[in-house]
C-alpha cells in the first residue's frame, strides 16, 4: 500500500455514510481492525464503509501497511510501537482533514484508530456552552481541569476556552500536546504549540521547560502521572494558569484521582496545595440527541470555601462535592443530574437517555415525573391506560363468561 492509496481510502471513509455536509461533521473516528471491514464512528455508532476495490475483511498485512504509512520514517514512533505496543501521531489529509492517530498491537496484529480533528476552532457560542465558561477563560492563575471519557469532547472544550482567551487577552500561551490538535491563529494572544516527540520528550520535561518560557497560560494535553501533576501544581502555585484533562467520570472522582497518585504520607500536603490552586473542574458526557447528533452534558464545579474544606478534610455527609455543586446551581455550577433534567425539559434528550447518563438515577426519575405531571403527561398516560382496560372488558349488556369449572356443572 502506498501513501496515495491510503489517502484515497481515508477520503472514501470520510465520505462514505455522509448524505450531506452536516452528516460528515458527525464522523468522529476511522477504525482499521483485522477481520473487520473499514469502519467509521458515525453518530456514536460504528458504520461499515464500502470502497472500490471492496475490502470485506482487513488482513494483518493491510493493517500493518496502514500503520507504517501513518508512522512514515519517524524512528521514535516505530520504537514506541515496538517497545510499548502503541504510539500516537498526527496525520493530515491535505485540504480535507487532520487526524490524531493511535496505532496499537492486539493479539499479534496492528489496529489503527484515527480521530478526526476539526480544522476550525469552535467558539464558546458555537458549542452552546454556558456563560460561566467566560469566567473560566478569565482566570489568571490556578488549575482548570476538563474531564471525561475518551471522545467526550475535552480537547474541543479546551480549544474553545483558549479561543476565547485569544480574542480577549494579550498573553503568552504554551501548549504541550500529543499530538497538536487545534492550530490557533496568532491574534491577541501569542501561541507556541509544542508536540510530544517532535518538540519535547515527555510531558514532565515539557512542563518543566515551560516554566522558564514566560507563559501566562500552559495547556497540558493530559495529566498522566504523578510527576506531571506535581509540576502542574507547582506551575499553578507560581502564578500560571494551567489547563489540562483527566479521564474521570465526574468532578468528585477527579479530586480523588489526583490525590490517589500520591503516597499516604504526602496526602495532607497535596490536599492543601490542591485546595489552594484548583479553580474549576468541568466534566463532560456526550449523549445522543432527539433527531440525531449528540449533545454534551456538563458537570461544572468551581472553588469556594466549602469545596476547599472538602478537599482538605475529605468528603462527609452534607459536604460531598456533589451536594456542594448542587447547592451552587444559582451561581452557574451544575451536576450531571441537573444537566440531564435540563436537557430533558428542553426536549433535547429522551427520558431514557437522561436516566442512562445521570449520576443519581433516583433524583432524576423523581424530577422527570414532576416535569411530566406539570405538563399533564402523567394524567394523559393514566387516561390511556384506563381506556385500554375498559376496551378489553366485556360490554355491560352481556354477562361475563363463566369459568370452565362452572360451565361444566
Amino acid at each position: 500500500m502506498r501513501r496515495n492509496e491510503l489517502d484515497y481510502i481515508l477520503k472514501t471513509m470520510l465520505e462514505g455514510p455522509a448524505i450531506d455536509s452536516a452528516a460528515k461533521k458527525d464522523i468522529s473516528d476511522l477504525n482499521f481492525t483485522v477481520d473487520k471491514p473499514l469502519q467509521v464512528e458515525h453518530m456514536g455508532e460504528l458504520t461499515v464503509i464500502q470502497c472500490t476495490p471492496a475490502i470485506e475483511k482487513l488482513t494483518p498485512y493491510q493493517t500493518e501497511m496502514v500503520a507504517l504509512n501513518l508512522v512514515g520514517a519517524n524512528l521514535r514512533l516505530l520504537e514506541d510501537l515496538l517497545r510499548h505496543g502503541s504510539c500516537d501521531c498526527a496525520y493530515t489529509l491535505v485540504g480535507i482533514a487532520r487526524f490524531r492517530v493511535n496505532i496499537f498491537s492486539q493479539r499479534g496484529n496492528y489496529s489503527v484508530v484515527l480521530r478526526k480533528l476539526n480544522t476550525r476552532i469552535p467558539s464558546l457560542k458555537d458549542l452552546d456552552l454556558p456563560l460561566i465558561f467566560r469566567d473560566v477563560s478569565r482566570e489568571k492563575t490556578g488549575l482548570v481541569l476538563v474531564t471525561g471519557a475518551t471522545g467526550s469532547g475535552k480537547s474541543t472544550t479546551l480549544a474553545a476556552l483558549l479561543n476565547e482567551v485569544n480574542d480577549s487577552r494579550s498573553v503568552h500561551v504554551i501548549t504541550l500536546e500529543d499530538p497538536v490538535e487545534f492550530i490557533h491563529e496568532q491574534r491577541m494572544a501569542t501561541f507556541n504549540q509544542r508536540e510530544l516527540g517532535n518538540d519535547f520528550s515527555s510531558f514532565v520535561a515539557g512542563l518543566r521547560a515551560a516554566l522558564r518560557q514566560a507563559p501566562k497560560i500552559i495547556l497540558v494535553g493530559e495529566m498522566r502521572d504523578r510527576e506531571t501533576v506535581e509540576i502542574a501544581l507547582s506551575a499553578a502555585e507560581t502564578g500560571h494558569l494551567v489547563m489540562s484533562t483527566l479521564h474521570t467520570i465526574d468532578a468528585g472522582q477527579t479530586i480523588n484521582r489526583i490525590l490517589g497518585l500520591f503516597e499516604q504520607s504526602e496526602q495532607e500536603q497535596v490536599r492543601r496545595r490542591l485546595s489552594d490552586t484548583l479553580r474549576w473542574v468541568i466534566s463532560q458526557r456526550l449523549v445522543p440527541k432527539i433527531g440525531g447528533g449528540r449533545t454534551a452534558l456538563l458537570e461544572i464545579m468551581g472553588s469556594n470555601m466549602r469545596i476547599q474544606e472538602s478537599i482538605m478534610q475529605g468528603e462527609s455527609e452534607g459536604k460531598s462535592f456533589y451536594e456542594i455543586t448542587e447547592a451552587s446551581y444559582p451561581f452557574g455550577w451544575r451536576t450531571f443530574d441537573a444537566s440531564c433534567i435540563e436537557a430533558y425539559e428542553n426536549g433535547t434528550i429522551t427520558e431514557e437517555m437522561a436516566e442512562l447518563y445521570c449520576s443519581k438515577k433516583g433524583i432524576v426519575i423523581r424530577r422527570i415525573d414532576y416535569i411530566k405531571k406539570a405538563r399533564g403527561e402523567a394524567a394523559a398516560a393514566n387516561d390511556l391506560r384506563m381506556k385500554s382496560v375498559l376496551d378489553s372488558a366485556p360490554s355491560a349488556g352481556a354477562p361475563p363468561p363463566l369459568p370452565n369449572k362452572l360451565r361444566l356443572k
